[in-house]
């Protein structure tokens, strides 16, 4: 058991963490008289290691789900859903998500091809929580911050809000909240052709290439801040607003984590510096929660295609699930990590 566990940690430090990317950039950077005690030096060292680490990650994690995607068309994935009735369609959709895009906004058209193809729209809603809460990516790369448990709860977690909240919609009967022109849309369910194992790779290639150019400027952007939280805003700064002395810090990282738009690569650093400094594991996971779900942008979208009122219940289910799961997790946090 000690040697599994001692696997395990290698794996996570070594492998997915890229620790001894970390010392390879320190030893580099100090060679060239950088202090890397100092702030700057510090948050230098940070940005670099941070943005090799993800980017690699992403490039992998992107190619392997965009093959497995590869297989689940939106003209399959409607058929397979087709199948189920009642929460065992809201599950099915929930899982279909970990394997479509990944981000929300991405997510809305698929959302909106469903939903005119006359899927339940509790179903259609299951699928639009999931799909950037807790998409497959996700596990590996909470798994190089936080570990198996964390990651593995977290999807699992994060299955159970997408369930539970696109049922309750479902029993709210607010189908006359969808605008018209989703709900008459003629659904054409073409075949898709059959794709060689070439094909797919071809697919998964462009996928990693036209995903990097759209995240990379956000994984800039979130590594920066991190670099900025990890090194210049003092740690009781950190504690005092998301850790156990303020006992509303979850519902400050969502209130933070709403308006903000990037997915699961964009929040790593910044979650990664907010967890060094001492913040709460259930107020982090919430804020990623809250930007990866609820991004501003992704609402604007949704709006196109929901009415006022039921946009309002669909924040007001993720919101309060988040902030559940939040609590759940820092309860729990001293006998996870």
């Amino acid at each position: 058991m000690e040697f599994l566990k001692t696997m395990g940690l290698s794996i996570q430090n070594q492998v997915l963490g890229m620790k001894w990317l970390s010392k390879i950039i320190g030893n580099g950077l100090s060679a060239v008289g950088v202090d890397l005690s100092s702030r700057i030096g510090g948050s230098l060292q940070f940005f670099i290691y941070d943005v090799i680490k993800i980017t690699i990650l992403l490039c992998v994690l992107i190619f392997v789900i965009s093959y497995i995607q590869s297989y689940f068309p939106p003209e399959r994935s409607k058929k397979i859903l087709g199948r189920f009735h009642g929460i065992g369609a809201n599950i099915i959709s929930a899982l279909l998500g970990t394997v479509t895009p990944f981000c929300s906004c991405s997510s809305i058209p698929l959302f909106m091809g469903f939903t005119s193809a006359g899927l339940p729209l509790g179903v259609t809603f299951s699928f639009l929580i999931s799909s950037p809460m807790v998409d497959l990516g996700s596990v590996v790369l909470l798994m190089s911050i936080f570990g198996a448990k964390i990651a593995v709860l977290y999807v699992v977690l994060g299955l159970v809000v997408a369930v539970i909240g696109g049922s309750l919609i479902e029993k709210m009967h607010m189908e006359m909240y969808v605008e018209e022109f989703i709900r008459n849309a003629r659904s054409v369910d073409l075949e898709s052709p059959t794709l060689t194992r070439n094909d797919r790779l071809v697919y998964a290639k462009d996928q990693v290439v036209n995903t990097f150019k759209k995240v990379f400027p956000y994984i800039l952007a979130g590594v920066g801040i991190g670099a900025i939280i990890h090194n210049w805003i003092p740690e009781q700064w950190i504690q005092m607003a998301l850790g156990s002395k303020n006992p509303l810090g979850i519902f400050l990282a969502v209130l933070v984590g709403v308006p903000m738009y990037a997915d699961i690569f964009g929040t790593i650093p910044v979650a990664e510096a907010l967890l060094a400094k001492g913040a709460l594991l259930g107020t982090i996971l919430s804020f990623m929660m809250a930007v990866t779900t609820l991004s501003l942008p992704s609402m604007i979208m949704l709006r196109k295609a929901v009415k006022p009122k039921l946009l309002g219940v669909f924040i007001g289910v993720c919101v309060i699930g988040i902030i559940i799961v939040g609590y759940f997790f820092n309860a729990l946090q001293y006998l996870l990590i």
